[in-house]
């Protein structure tokens, strides 16, 4: 394990939020109380698809900003939850660094697609509805859980964690029939799911090998549908795989597994299997340190409400 892992251990553990996770959280209230003061602030950091050749920011700053109040509640909950167990296991850094870079290829993927839809379509609502969120970042967050701790059913819910994104994006899908603009949000959780997905499969740093990325079967592109329709997926996926592994700077029997999807000998399949167990103990870690604390309370309520006061 990583020395930024053991660092951020204490948190999870202790069932706390981290401070870089506080830090985006207070990000994502100024940007909402922003929109709220001053309205105009979405026209300039919103990504509205015929404005960001001159304001190309709007690819970074549209992760953000949250124009509804129920958009900011939902990121920073999602935000302080999944974050609490992401950023001890990844690290500090790759944290930061996995949030920027799904963050800005999301923004770039949907500015892309909104250009494609209009030339396809000729309809002006595609170039001038203003984007952004910080959904598409949770969705690539979703993915990182699937990784760490596939297997996993957390509480209240008897859904293993690996098909929380494939859920998430269905789920979002069927309420876009039922509500005005899905545009402004349906391309972002798609390809903030599978740039996330992207980072976490081919450029992730993991310093505990010499690889990068995670090749292991478990999470292939396949592995987010359902087993009848792997056949007609893998052939697809192997297309952007040799895309990919072009450039991925993995070594070459990283590049010979994620086109073949076979076992990579030695350390790699080791390091994969010992990443779910690290992500499914300090879960269990976590949660069994937060029921001790309710029990704890419980026994010994006015306790408590003395230490409080």
């Amino acid at each position: 394990m990583s020395s930024a892992s053991l660092a951020g251990g204490t948190s999870l553990h202790g069932g706390g939020f981290t401070k870089l996770c506080k830090g985006l959280a207070v990000v994502l209230v100024c940007g909402h109380a922003a929109v709220l003061i001053f309205p105009a602030t979405v026209t300039y950091l919103a990504l509205i698809p015929s404005r960001t050749i001159p304001f190309a920011w709007n690819l970074i700053t549209a992760g953000y900003l949250e124009q509804s109040t129920y958009g900011v509640v939902t990121s920073i909950v999602g935000l302080l939850f999944m974050g609490r167990l992401l950023e001890p296991i990844w690290g500090s850094r790759e944290f930061v660094k996995f949030i920027f870079a799904v963050n800005f290829f999301t923004s770039l993927c949907v500015f892309v697609t909104a250009i494609s839809l209009y030339y396809i379509k000729t309809e002006e609502n595609y170039l001038y509805l203003p984007i952004s969120g910080f959904h598409g970042i949770l969705a690539g967050f979703l993915v990182g859980i699937k990784q760490i701790i596939p297997d996993q059913e957390l509480p209240l819910m008897r859904i293993k964690a690996k098909w929380f994104p494939s859920i998430f994006l269905l789920l979002a899908i069927a309420v876009s029939f039922f509500i005005p603009e899905p545009a402004a949000y349906i391309p972002i959780l798609v390809f903030g799911t599978y740039m996330g997905w992207i980072y976490l499969r081919y450029i992730q740093t993991r310093p505990e090998t010499k690889f990068r990325g995670d090749p292991s079967d478990e999470f292939s592109f396949a592995s987010f549908f359902p087993e009848f329709l792997r056949p007609v997926i893998n052939p697809v996926a192997s297309v952007f795989a040799r895309l990919l592994c072009g450039s991925s700077g993995a070594s070459t029997d990283a590049h010979d597994y994620a086109i073949t999807e076979t076992s990579l000998p030695g350390s790699d399949s080791v390091e994969a299997a010992r990443r779910r167990e690290r992500g499914a103990r300090a879960l269990e870690e976590r949660l069994a340190a937060e029921r001790l604390t309710v029990v704890r309370s419980a026994e010994n309520p006015q306790g408590d409400a003395a230490a409080n006061v």
